[in-house]
């Protein structure tokens, strides 16, 4: 899978390719009224795209464009608070340097090894610095069939920086991505004006769960509330959808 160096890709392609309704490419509403059985106050026009369950359908042919990064932390030069460098110690160097009540002092303040080895009172090439990693990116997943363009955020942790023991910086970076997420925004470009498209937010009332995206040439922001929908709906099918992390991935590289 190749990505774009922008978004003008997915406008242009989006613009190019006329609005087209095939059964096979979109979900229906019958599906939709389905899963939302208890929105009893909204109603769907028939052959309604719901956001969140295309952006999950297999059957569609998403393709990934403008997948980068903003931005990169690989570093081991972090401080840490002086638990996490104690607790690194073999258990041989922790028995001949208990903690004493001066070193429980410092037990949250954080630190760099080399402090840490100070306070100790031992060699820095005994205690095992970890890799601070914290990455951040976008990409946009496009269907030219449906006319329909999304942007998303992704990042390998939720946390400050991730700490990952290994012996270098691309083995740190690797294993971090084990359990990347989406996060943040959404913005989403449609010009499918044979169909209608909607968000459905769930946890909002029942007759404001249902939020309607019009037919635009920009990018429209999703509200939090449809935000947090798409994103937990990605990330519980995020196996089933393979082609993220393979852009993902190729990126790091």
């Amino acid at each position: 899978m190749t990505t774009q160096s922008d978004d003008n890709h997915a406008h242009s392609t989006l613009n190019d390719t006329p609005s087209t309704s095939v059964s096979d490419d979109t979900v229906s509403a019958s599906d939709a009224q389905q899963t939302n059985a208890n929105n009893s106050a909204q109603t769907l026009a028939p052959n309604t795209i719901i956001l969140a369950d295309a952006l999950t359908d297999k059957t569609i042919a998403w393709r990934i464009h403008n997948c980068k990064i903003s931005k990169k932390t690989v570093t081991q030069d972090l401080p840490l608070p002086f638990l996490y460098h104690y607790d690194s110690l073999d258990d041989v160097i922790k028995q001949t340097h208990p903690l004493t009540p001066a070193l429980l002092a410092k037990f949250n303040m954080p630190m760099t090894a080399h402090e840490a080895a100070q306070f100790i009172g031992i060699s820095e090439a005994l205690l095992s610095s970890p890799w601070h990693v914290k990455v951040i990116g976008s990409l946009v997943v496009f269907s030219e069939t449906l006319q329909l363009a999304v942007r998303l955020h992704w990042t390998n942790s939720g946390k400050e920086t991730q700490q990952i023991y290994t012996k270098n910086a691309a083995d740190a970076l690797t294993a971090s991505f084990k359990d990347w997420q989406f996060f943040g925004r959404v913005d989403v470009l449609y010009k499918n004006t044979q169909q209608a498209l909607v968000s459905i937010d769930e946890q909002a009332p029942a007759n404001a769960q249902i939020m309607n995206i019009d037919v635009s040439s920009d990018y429209q922001l999703l509200p939090s509330p449809h935000a947090l929908a798409i994103i937990a709906k990605l990330d519980a099918d995020k196996v089933d959808l393979p082609w993220f992390e393979t852009a993902i991935l190729e990126r790091l590289e």
